[in-house]
């Protein structure tokens, strides 16, 4: 069994790398922005005839919140036409495919956990783009599992986490967002995720939720990390009206995960009990 990873040497890339490697699963494929250019349709069909992939999942995306109001064409070709090329292709060569979204999706005015039903309206071009690409998808495949996650961290490449680690080690205070609320996910939980998902074999294919269990704001969020680093840093709270971005985030985007919990049978950590497995991992 051959499953190609695009975006695999990207943080959740790694991520499944990690967990596989513990899991002993073989016939993985980990492509890169070059070897796995999700925009190159005769280089991806030449990639499914080689390897007859069962599963692809796809981890390539533009992440660039602020940059891509500014850059929407190309944030536009890589979150849905890529998404939608990788969709056509797995429905071609009978292959399921995995593919991440986010709570960005959502415009996170409203109170109360987001499930897969809620209406999405993303308030900017990242969260717009990554929703047109999972329409693309269920318009061109049935074999395929959704999955939006959030804030995601962990001990590879960059995240907040990591950043927060190297400014509480430069500066005695920093200044966090404080009123925009959702849920930490360490990216070895989702990646045990989408492990469970092919080593289950499970055909319940569609849209899903998943961070961890929990509910924060970056302020809080930064604050265990200090603490749990053992870190003495005076964390001040902005709100977003003092911290203007180019593209607006969503204030509240806390995500419901009984769906995947009920369908994938899986139990899901609370958000400062994996921080502290990661902050562990980044200590070795």
């Amino acid at each position: 069994m051959n499953i190609l990873i695009f975006g695999g040497i990207g943080q959740l890339g790694q991520c499944i790398q990690n967990v596989a490697r513990q899991k002993s699963i073989q016939g993985l494929i980990y492509l890169d922005e070059k070897q796995g250019n999700i925009l190159d349709v005769n280089l991806l069909k030449s990639l499914f005839q080689k390897y007859q992939p069962s599963y692809v999942i796809n981890c390539a995306a533009y992440t660039a919140v602020d940059k891509a109001e500014d850059e929407v064409e190309i944030a536009r070709k890589v979150n849905r036409d890529g998404a939608a090329n990788l969709a056509v292709l797995s429905a071609e060569f009978d292959a399921t495919l995995i593919h991440i979204s986010t709570d960005f999706v959502f415009e996170g005015t409203q109170t109360g956990l987001l499930t897969e039903e809620d209406t999405a309206n993303p308030v900017g071009i990242y969260g717009l783009t990554k929703l047109e690409g999972e329409i693309a998808i269920q318009e061109a495949t049935e074999k395929y599992f959704t999955l939006r996650t959030s804030w995601l961290y962990s001990e590879f490449a960059n995240n907040f986490v990591k950043t927060m680690i190297r400014l509480g080690k430069e500066r005695s205070e920093l200044g966090v967002i404080v009123d925009q609320v959702g849920s930490p996910t360490y990216a070895v939980d989702l990646a045990k995720v989408i492990i469970h998902i092919i080593e289950s074999k499970s055909e319940a294919y569609g849209l899903y939720h998943f961070s961890n269990e929990g509910v924060t704001s970056w302020y809080d969020f930064a604050t265990a990390i200090f603490e749990l680093a053992g870190l003495s840093v005076k964390v001040k709270a902005l709100k977003t009206s003092e911290y203007p971005t180019k593209a607006k985030r969503p204030f509240y985007s806390v995500m419901d995960k009984t769906k995947i919990k009920q369908s994938l049978g899986i139990e899901i950590s609370y958000w400062r009990d994996s921080l502290k497995i990661c902050l562990a991992e980044l200590d070795k």
